[in-house]
């Protein structure tokens, strides 16, 4: 019976209202690659992790202008952060939301365009694996609730639980990713029109529904030069920060208190 609640509890928490959050909606901004690891590199030179990190800023700059969010940086200077310690970031700052910004790189020096990723099931299926093995990442997630089913041992209710949970992130994340190149594709090239999915480890988080975005092709020597500009990041930026807006607009109790 207690079990029982617990779950119905829960599952009016993920479905119907969806997580707990408070208000302003708090959006962790992850600036790709940093220190040692450079990222890609264009033909004239220009780093990957310096385009995502002025990026990164500008967005972050936006948001805490609007009284509706918050952006917090994963890093906001030329360090090296692994893949783990970005969503940890994310989470102690009890992020609603988490974009990771990056720039493509591709053999054909002609591809260009941005894109945005989505979590693909498949990685979705491991990490959630990975969550039920780990009492203590059931614990960090579900709170209370995760001790009592952590006593009861209840392999099958935890998976139902943090299930549920996933595809609320994913949902989330898909429709965010919609939103965030609708309004790309009005300002700036896009590679592909529509959400792709990945297994990237950025992404990975279940309690935090969360979008990878490639700001276009550093390999393209014309878009190397776009990347560079103050101007086209000013505009990147301001098409990010606008997705994120129509979303949280079209969906108002995202950012409520329950």
């Amino acid at each position: 019976m207690k079990r029982l609640f617990i779950f119905l509890l829960l599952l009016g928490n993920f479905v119907l209202i969806g997580p707990v959050y408070a208000a302003p909606v708090v959006i962790a901004i992850d600036a790709g690659h940093g220190g040692k690891d450079s990222g890609a590199v264009g033909k004239n030179g220009l780093y990957e992790k310096t385009v995502t990190l002025s990026i990164a800023k500008k967005l972050s700059a936006l948001l805490n202008k609007d009284s509706n969010f918050k952006g917090v940086l994963t890093r906001s200077n030329d360090n090296f952060i692994s893949v783990f310690q970005r969503s940890e970031i994310a989470r102690k700052s009890k992020a609603n939301l988490l974009i990771s910004i990056h720039a493509d790189s591709a053999p054909d020096r002609n591809a260009s365009g941005a894109s945005v990723w989505v979590l693909s099931t498949k990685r979705a299926d491991t990490e959630l694996g990975r969550w039920i093995e780990q009492h203590e990442k059931q614990s960090e997630l579900l709170g209370g609730a995760g001790d009592v089913l952590g006593d009861d041992n209840n392999r099958h209710l935890s998976q139902a639980i943090l299930d549920l949970q996933f595809s609320y992130s994913q949902r989330v994340g898909y429709e965010l990713a919609t939103q965030v190149l609708k309004e790309m594709s009005g300002v700036i090239q896009v590679h592909k029109r529509r959400p792709e999915h990945a297994s990237l480890g950025v992404l990975r988080s279940p309690d935090i529904p969360s979008i990878l975005i490639e700001v276009g092709f550093i390999s393209n020597a014309g878009e190397e030069s776009l990347l560079g500009s103050n101007t086209h990041q000013d505009r990147i930026a301001q098409t990010i920060y606008q997705g994120v807006k129509n979303y949280v607009k079209k969906n108002p109790k995202f950012g409520e208190r329950h």
